[in-house]
């Protein structure tokens, strides 16, 4: 790392430590040239996954917009909290491991899992979102949603 005192690239590492819930890391370094001191951070670089919409604008992944729509369709059903939590969890692990090295994701695959997921877990708040989600062309379409 190149020190700030007199731009050398060779240093030794004093102590590491973790830093910010071990998120990060916290180094004191020296330089091997003048001596100074110094303090050096390191992050893990988080990918930012991008959701793709039916008209092709991108937004960025929203665990809370995803929560506000699982939560509308379990509102007064009989689901733990840590129930939605797992799923909401599951759910990201799984536009991530889909996404690979694109790290963007269709809204219609994500509607899916979010389906898949309401499906395992109550079949009300599956229909629920499921009338949200599909575009329905008539009633009849509905009614077969509901009979799977």
């Amino acid at each position: 790392m190149k020190c700030p005192k007199c731009g050398y690239l060779e240093d030794k590492v004093l102590e590491s430590r973790q830093f910010l819930d071990g998120s990060s890391i916290r180094r004191r370094r020296e330089c091997i040239k003048c001596g100074a001191r110094f303090t050096s951070y390191e992050h893990i670089k988080e990918r930012v996954l991008k959701v793709v919409k039916r008209d092709g604008r991108r937004e960025d992944f929203s665990t809370e917009k995803l929560l506000g729509g699982i939560n509308k369709a379990t509102e007064k059903r009989p689901i733990s909290r840590k129930v939605i939590e797992n799923l909401l969890a599951d759910i990201e692990d799984k536009c991530i491991a889909r996404s690979g090295d694109s790290e963007e994701i269709s809204s219609a695959v994500v509607g899916k899992l979010v389906m898949e997921g309401l499906y395992n877990i109550d079949k009300v708040a599956y229909i629920r979102f499921a009338s949200v989600y599909i575009k329905f062309d008539d009633i009849e379409d509905f009614i077969k949603e509901i009979k799977i």
